[in-house]
């Protein structure tokens, strides 16, 4: 669950890098790389665990199912944080700078 909710992600991501104008300025990139960067580590995790358990790794019990879900979720949290405090950092349009300069 975790590979399927972080391809999400990363695709989602993509999408919106690829019909944004103003991409750049939003730093849609580096929010791109961290989501396929996650796909790619949990790609190489479920081929190493195929290559454990064989067949059982296509029937897991739920509460697998639902704990893999949670870390995915909170992958994609984490992702979307990080991005966030990266714009806010970079501020392009200059709003938060304005705000603390006047005190609006």
């Amino acid at each position: 669950m975790t590979l399927l909710i972080t391809i999400f992600a990363a695709i989602v991501s993509t999408l919106v890098w690829y019909v944004r104008d103003d991409r750049r300025e939003l730093n849609l990139g580096l929010l791109c790389l961290m989501f396929w960067g996650a796909s790619i580590m949990w790609l190489t995790d479920a081929i190493f665990e195929y290559a454990e358990l064989g067949a059982q790794y296509f029937t897991p019990a739920a509460s697998d199912m639902l704990n893999d879900s949670y870390l995915g979720i909170s992958v994609v949290a984490l992702g979307l944080m990080i991005w966030l405090v990266s714009f806010l950092y970079k501020d392009p349009k200059g709003v938060i700078r304005k705000a603390l300069t006047t005190g609006r």
